[in-house]
Parts: structure tokens; sequence; C-alpha cells
């Protein structure tokens, strides 16, 4: 089978581990299993799946760290699995990189949807034409890199697609609720403040951007856009 089929279930419960791959094998998947978050990261830097179920309990490493370490080598797409359904606990999977959060217990058909959708946004991620440039600044979301005033700037995915989506759509304003739906690609119910830190952080990194002719404005009221001149 393609390694594209690939998917690595970290998880510590035995018996959820062996649903979540029954669920899995039964729609194709070939699943590896690894039940400590030290051991997942080794496994995942040695095979490289196409996608990760992560549980955020776990031993040796939580998540929570997974997730952060993972991201600072790879975008191939996380999601959370977690007993917790506390809109903090979304918001951070979120902010530290995760492109989804499911609570337990789950459906089966949902987890399997759920993946689907993820790696099918993953995948269409790879064939657009995706390298947006403005004076000062290139965005290449196929290579997941941005220059900004021709140095390379560090930036974990969700901050860049953050950007890459509203310059892909210079002028246009977006409500949060829509960029958490177009970037994380599924409806977020509940705190939305995950989309300000992002734009925070963008601001942050993209300093003095006026005199190159562009800026990513807050429209009070209604979200973000980013704005050419």
């Amino acid at each position: 089978m393609s390694e594209k089929h690939k998917i690595l279930v970290v998880d510590d419960d035995p018996n959820i581990a062996r649903l979540v791959s029954l669920y899995l094998e039964k729609e194709g998947y070939r699943v590896l299993v690894e039940t400590r978050g030290d051991t997942a990261v080794s496994a995942f830097r040695k095979d490289p799946p196409a996608l990760m179920l992560l549980d955020i309990m776990l031993p040796g490493m939580d998540g929570w760290q997974v997730c952060r370490t993972v991201r600072q080598f790879s975008n191939i797409p996380i999601i959370m699995l977690s007993a917790k359904d506390e809109t903090f606990d979304k918001v951070l999977g979120l902010e530290l990189g995760a492109d989804d959060y499911i609570t337990k217990p789950f459906e089966g058909k949902e987890l399997v949807a759920r993946v689907k959708a993820v790696l099918r946004r993953a995948g269409q991620n790879d064939t657009e034409d995706d390298t947006v440039s403005f004076p000062g600044l290139s965005i290449s979301l196929e290579k997941y890199e941005v220059y900004f005033q021709g140095k390379l700037i560090e930036m974990p995915p969700k901050e860049l697609e953050v950007l890459h989506f509203l310059a892909s759509h210079k002028n246009r304003v977006f409500t949060r609720e829509q960029l958490l739906e177009q970037v994380w690609g599924f409806e977020f119910f509940g705190d939305s403040r995950t989309v300000d830190v992002h734009i925070k952080r963008l601001r942050e990194k993209l300093q003095d951007t006026e005199a190159l002719g562009w800026q990513i404005r807050t429209v009070w009221g209604v979200g973000y856009k980013f704005e050419v001149k």
C-alpha cells in the first residue's frame, strides 16, 4: 500500500488503540501504534506517516509536547484525541498546530470521516499553485517557507497557512469563524481566540509592512484582511 495511506496512532489505552486500528484498517489504511509520546516522536522521524492520531495523556511525553515537537520539523496532519471536552484544550491543540480535535468517546464513522477530510485537504495543498508574492514577501505552501525582506522567517504551519490564505484573497475580509473553517478545515465550536493569537504572532514577525504597500489589518467588529494598497 502507498505510504500516503499509513497512519500513526498514539494512545496508551490498548482498547482504544485496537478499536481505532480496526476502524481504519477496515477502510484500507495501514496502522502503526505507539503507546508513549517519546517513542512516537522517534517513530515519526524514522518513518513519517500520512497522518497522526494523537492522544493527549501519554507517558514519556504528553500529546501537547509531541505535537509541538513534531511541528518543528513536519507539517504532516495531526488529529488530537482526548477525553477532555474543554474549549481551552481545543484552542491549545489548534494553536500548537493540530489539524483537528476529536473528543472521546467517538463514533467510528466520525473518526474515519475526519481522517479522510484532513488527508484530502493535505493532498489539495500539494497540487494547487501555492506561491503567493507581494513586495518583500513570498509564501510557499508547498515548501512551507516564508521569506520577508529577503530573509527566511521561521513560522509554524498554521501561522503560515493563515498568512497564505489571507494573502491569496487580498482585500477580502474574513471573520474568525471563516478563518477557522478555511484554514483548519472544520467548524470549530467555541472560543475563536486562536485566530487572534496567530494574527498577533504574524504581526510580530512581519513588521513595518505598510511601507511595502500591504498589511494584515483588523476590521473591527468583523475580522481580518490582507490589505493591499
